[in-house]
């Protein structure tokens, strides 16, 4: 069996007015400092914000009735996982989700919230996946993997439909990769309405198994990357299948792409993104000679990212951008050396989010001090403005 474009039109039938059709719209923004022309499709727009309520939901309403007594099982961490508890719980269909004891509590708990029984077992997926095959034995119920499953593929096609209705003139689409499931069905659908378009797949370079198994190599994936949602060792038998012969190129992104792809969807589109909902943005990011002057579908993809750990990307960018500077000022330990040093800072409109002295440090001597001070600027010249003013003092600083 083969996915076509007749199954992907019979799945976006099948789950219309079920999901919402999200609105894909050119970013000016976006485009001008990438520039490509950038269409973003924004899919954390769904519900439980992310692509995957397509799939799950098609394979849902594919179901025989003694399969919806029987229920349904996965393995996910994430966004499969609260895609489909949701429309099982609102089709009335038993569901048992399998997820890494790691798994966030947030996520684990609105799984939970939405219907499903949750099982938490092992320290990684290939874990939580083993137990998910065990219990569907044990239980008898019906399998929807996250991404080897034709009729999940078929429902995650239906993006790239609603993407070119909205903009034909998209020439390339650039589409994240993990398990190969959204890209096997949005390349699937665009190349059978548009056969001139490119599909260029992202991986996070920690990750980069598709590409891999491409080139026939064993993958060397692992490492902490905020993109977990592609961070996936192997694709799916049936999704590389169905992929690898539509798939015109592959880029790599390291974290920083999609960290400063997340900071511009929150500070340019004023919209959440999650590191692998970000990933086709990173693309751009890290490769921008490679999209130069194309017409490119962006699929923000979802925005299921911790609060924290979004709190801590911004910061990051601001650090990048140097309107965050961190200065260390060596100077003598006596009454005042603090006030004149501040009023410096203050006099020439920086911002002291923090500072700290050291009266232990040895580099400096006994009567001295270090002053570790952190600064919010405008930009990078308002912050050699402030650190030229501080040098005229008396306080050389340096960065830390």
């Amino acid at each position: 069996m083969t996915l076509s474009l007749d199954d992907i039109k019979a799945a976006a039938d099948r789950i219309a007015g079920q999901v919402v059709r999200t609105p894909t719209l050119y970013s000016r923004t976006l485009s001008n400092i990438t520039g490509a022309d950038c269409w973003v499709k924004f899919e954390n727009l769904q519900f439980t914000a992310s692509f995957k309520e397509r799939g799950a939901l098609n394979r849902l309403l594919q179901l025989t009735e003694d399969e919806k007594r029987r229920g349904v099982i996965c393995a996910s961490a994430g966004n499969h996982a609260q895609a489909l508890a949701y429309h099982a719980a609102r089709l009335g269909v038993p569901a048992t989700i399998v997820m890494p004891r790691p798994t966030p509590t947030v996520k684990a708990e609105q799984t939970r919230g939405h219907g499903a029984e949750v099982i938490l077992e092992g320290e990684v997926f290939d874990d939580a996946y083993a137990r998910a095959l065990q219990v569907q034995a044990e239980r008898d119920l019906v399998l929807v993997h996250a991404f080897n499953d034709w009729g999940v593929m078929a429902g995650q096609g239906t993006a790239a439909l609603e993407m070119l209705e909205d903009a034909p003139e998209i020439d390339a689409l650039v589409v994240p990769i993990g398990g190969g499931g959204l890209i096997a069905g949005m390349a699937t659908a665009a190349k059978a309405v548009n056969p001139a378009i490119e599909v260029v797949g992202v991986e996070a370079a920690m990750y980069p198994s598709f590409s891999a198994q491409l080139k026939g190599e064993p993958p060397k994936c692992g490492g902490a990357t905020i993109a977990e949602g592609i961070a996936v060792k192997a694709a799916g038998e049936l999704s590389f299948r169905q992929a690898a012969p539509l798939i015109d190129d592959i880029v790599l992104c390291e974290e920083w792409a999609f960290e400063q792809a997340i900071a511009l969807y929150c500070m340019v589109e004023k919209t959440v993104a999650e590191g692998a909902g970000a990933g086709s943005l990173a693309g751009l990011l890290q490769h921008p000679e490679r999209f130069r002057g194309r017409r490119c579908g962006l699929i923000l993809c979802g925005g299921n990212i911790d609060t924290r750990l979004l709190a801590s990307v911004l910061n990051r960018e601001l650090v990048r951008e140097k309107k965050i500077i961190h200065l260390r000022i060596k100077g003598d330990d006596r009454p005042g050396m603090l006030a004149t040093l501040t009023r410096v800072i203050g006099d020439h409109g920086g911002n002291i989010i923090d500072v700290t002295h050291n009266r232990l440090a040895l580099d400096v001597p006994a009567k001295g001090a270090v002053f570790d001070v952190l600064l919010e600027t405008r930009d990078e010249t308002h912050g050699r403005e402030v650190m030229d003013a501080l040098a005229e003092g008396g306080y050389a600083p340096a960065h830390i």
